[in-house]
């Protein structure tokens, strides 16, 4: 009887010690059952119906950046989307180093995504600090959300790569905000990592997917059932917030004696462009009535040098080649060519274009000699750094032979290009 007591106590105990070491596992809230991505303007126009077809099931869309940027691709992206009869989500990229301006991008998002229906719960994407300590961080994050909650009566969640999760992000916050995390490496071991959070309910599994319908590549995602809402509704735009937008997106009425190619040089824009976004499959044949989603931006002109019969164009931070072509309503093709561009996904601030041909012999040559490099700070990822200028983790990896992408400090210097 006593030897039958002696192994009760023992195995009790064992169990008690696996629940103890688990204690900070980090795993799903529930079963990993829906498929998703995340897109934003970097995908350029997608196919939705191709990647309905490939399987995926929910797409999170970037909606804003910062108290003014409106993600070109915003309205293009949740049109296209709910029309093919996926689930769709919101996020912001908070850019805020204090509590008075996460308020005013709280604004800005819930003005940016007023009169759409989310069925996904809203997402905050705050990765880069700016030097804010740990406990502001956490104050701004809480004030951010604790808005957008109390503008829209929609329940939000906290994005962040594991290394936040673990070492900035605290349990008080974790306690109120559930999670979905980055993370590319095995999900079995995240069972042995302590994080604020015991659990997620979506998971950003790599930056490198392919999908059908979608062009290069795209982040892809499993979320759980706790990741949609319980209520969709409309949301109201009570954020008061009047900022203009720097890229957006228009709808136009076709008129009859409409051409393609008169609309598109009315908006600066191109053919092909609206051909793509709007999915025509005859450029030659449109009709009084039709609707057509055009991408505007007022943000480029006015950076350029002109010469006699030529421009050139000093790249920006956050500029793409498509924004710039339209700007001067000329082809992505044709400023690749003239510049003899290998990628052109790949552009970097201060790198100079040539937009126009010159039929001067004094122009001033491409200065390709420029590289751009990153001073690493206190609470930066790689992959938030990737997102900022506009390149691939894989990237930065290979340029810099890291062989951690975990593993970075603050003073350390990143090559961008």
């Amino acid at each position: 009887m006593f030897k039958k007591f002696l192994a009760g106590i023992i195995i009790f105990i064992f169990v008690f010690c696996i629940q103890i070491n688990h204690t900070y596992a980090l795993t799903p809230a529930s079963n990993l059952s829906y498929e998703g991505i995340d897109v934003s303007n970097w995908q350029g126009y997608i196919n939705y119906a191709e990647v309905r077809n490939a399987g995926i099931q929910v797409v999170y869309i970037k909606a804003s950046q910062g108290t003014n940027i409106k993600d070109a691709y915003f309205d293009i992206n949740y049109e296209n989307a709910k029309a093919n009869g996926l689930r769709v989500g919101f996020y912001h990229y908070l850019t805020a180093t204090n509590t008075e301006e996460a308020v005013e991008q709280a604004n800005f998002f819930v003005s940016v995504i007023s009169g759409k229906t989310p069925d996904c719960k809203l997402v905050l994407d705050y990765e880069t600090f700016g030097g804010v300590g740990r406990e502001e961080i956490n104050t701004i994050a809480r004030t951010f959300m604790e808005h957008v909650e109390e503008l829209t009566n929609k329940e939000i969640i906290l994005y962040s790569d594991l290394s936040n999760a673990r070492s900035t992000f605290d349990t008080s916050l974790a306690q109120d905000y559930e999670l979905w995390i980055a993370y590319y490496d095995d999900r079995n071991n995240l069972l042995n990592i302590e994080t604020s959070w015991n659990t997620y309910i979506g998971i950003q599994y790599t930056d490198r997917g392919t999908v059908n319908g979608i062009s290069g590549n795209v982040d892809r995602d499993l979320y759980t059932e706790e990741i949609f809402l319980e209520e969709t509704s409309e949301i109201s735009n009570n954020s008061g917030n009047t900022t203009p937008v720097n890229t957006e997106s228009v709808e136009y009425t076709v008129q009859s004696g409409d051409t393609l190619s008169a609309i598109a040089r009315r908006y600066g824009t191109t053919v092909q462009e609206l051909v793509d976004i709007n999915n025509i499959q005859n450029p030659d044949l449109i009709y009084p009535g039709e609707k057509l989603r055009i991408l505007t931006n007022s943000s480029i002109p006015g950076n350029e040098e002109r010469g006699t019969g030529s421009i050139t164009y000093t790249v920006q931070r956050g500029n793409t080649l498509s924004q710039i072509a339209r700007a001067y309503n000329v082809s992505v093709e044709h400023i690749v060519e003239l510049n003899d561009i290998p990628n052109p996904n790949l552009i970097y601030p201060g790198q100079k274009l040539r937009i126009t041909e010159s039929d001067v012999t004094d122009l001033s040559p491409v200065d390709n000699s420029i590289q751009v490099y990153y001073v690493v700070k206190q609470g930066d990822t790689l992959n938030g750094i990737a997102r900022r200028f506009g390149i691939t983790l894989n990237e930065i990896l290979q340029y810099n032979d890291i062989a951690n992408p975990n593993l970075i400090y603050p003073g350390q210097t990143i090559k961008i290009v």
